[in-house]
């Protein structure tokens, strides 16, 4: 970075806030994946344990609550055009681990086939992350309440606001009225409703930090109004996010969700907090790149995630012991008591024994009970 163009306590505090949401984004990686690693191991033994009643998904989960709250505290000390692309990290990071725990066994060939496009990716992103922290906005200003109110009743913000409220109106009016669970409409309006929550988290969190120093800010009434507004754009990023999942693939929506995430936290923090004010034309340039390359290496990374076949059932019959077997195209749907576990890509149950669902032989077929019903009740036994 280049110090000359701030004064020490912003390249210090921009420093602070970059490096807290490294480590918030390495922790919530890790935490998840300790997490799916609960989960797998007590459906592989068949636990009959809840998966909150184990010490590894609670550490999971404090992990999460650390990793969260060093990306929150990092909003008060940096831009949020240093801090959005940094979520790119926890893609990183989160396929490193993915390629770490899996330990498939290839040929060199076939890994450098397989991984060759996200390895690319990794590097891209790396260097897309060192581009725009070294050449990102270097400002920072300490977010009292009265600074809050006047960014507010600016009129850049004002006409910002009032034409994201236009489009997600009408994203929203589509999405329900005429049914379009399009992909990018409804990353869309998530995209459009996570810059309202990285604006107002940044200013929450930056009189959290100023109340915490001595200077009291929570009696001021705009930190409600942004503490509401944070967590009402955030419950409804979740319902658009949970839907979207049941619709689309989880490493398309990643990728898709990041670059409309990042360019709209990077334009709000444009308009609302001026951060690129007293940037040059160079910086921004080199900036604008590392974040490109931020995009594509995401993208990469996500290119080559491996699919959830479609569940296509058929049933066939048994006719020795007149019992139905379901299949999945020779796959058995599911293992029975005896057999392995299978957990998403982890573990593979090709050779488990296709399950039996049991028939009551007692009962008489449909066709025979139609049959004698067309003959009439049967002779009464006469004395």
């Amino acid at each position: 970075m280049d110090i000359s163009r701030a004064d020490g306590g912003s390249y210090t505090d921009n420093l602070i806030g970059t490096l807290l949401a490294i480590f918030g984004n390495v922790l919530v990686s890790i935490s998840l994946s300790i997490q799916k690693y609960s989960h797998v191991t007590l459906a592989g033994k068949k636990d009959p344990r809840v998966f909150y009643r184990t010490k590894t998904w609670w550490c999971g989960f404090v992990l999460t609550c650390l990793g969260e709250g060093a990306n929150f505290v990092s909003y008060a000390f940096a831009p949020l055009a240093l801090i959005a692309p940094l979520n790119a990290v926890s893609v990183l990071t989160s396929s490193i681990l993915g390629l770490i725990f899996l330990r498939e066994k290839s040929k060199p060939k076939e890994f450098a086939k397989q991984y060759g496009l996200p390895f690319l990716g990794c590097v891209l992103t790396i260097g897309g992350t060192y581009l725009f922290v070294a050449f990102g906005p270097n400002s920072h200003e300490k977010l009292k309440a009265e600074n809050i109110v006047k960014h507010i009743v600016g009129w850049p913000v004002l006409l910002y606001l009032l034409l994201e409220i236009i489009t997600f109106c009408l994203l929203l009016y589509f999405y329900k009225q005429h049914g379009a669970n399009y992909l990018i409409i409804i990353l869309l309006l998530v995209a459009l409703l996570g810059s309202v929550t990285v604006i107002t988290v940044k200013a929450v969190s930056g009189m959290l930090v100023l109340t915490a120093e001595g200077s009291m800010q929570l009696d001021y009434p705009i930190f409600s109004v942004m503490f509401v507004c944070m967590l009402a754009s955030v419950v409804f990023q979740a319902r658009f996010l949970s839907q979207t999942c049941k619709l689309y693939d989880s490493s398309l929506i990643a990728s898709v969700n990041y670059i409309l995430s990042t360019f709209f936290a990077v334009v709000a923090g444009a308009v609302f907090y001026l951060e690129f004010k007293n940037e040059d034309v160079l910086h921004i340039c080199m900036f604008l790149l590392g974040t490109a390359l931020c995009f594509l290496g995401v993208f990469l990374i996500t290119k080559n995630k491996k699919k959830i076949k479609t569940f296509e059932p058929y049933v066939t019959m048994d006719m020795t012991n007149g019992v139905p077997t379901i299949h999945d195209k020779g796959l058995v749907l599911q293992p029975d008591f005896n057999g392995s576990f299978s957990y998403g890509a982890l573990v593979n149950n090709d050779g488990v024994a296709p399950v039996t669902v049991p028939v009551n032989l007692e009962q008489p077929p449909v066709g025979c009970r139609s049959t004698d019903a067309s003959h009439g009740p049967p002779d009464l036994k006469k004395d």
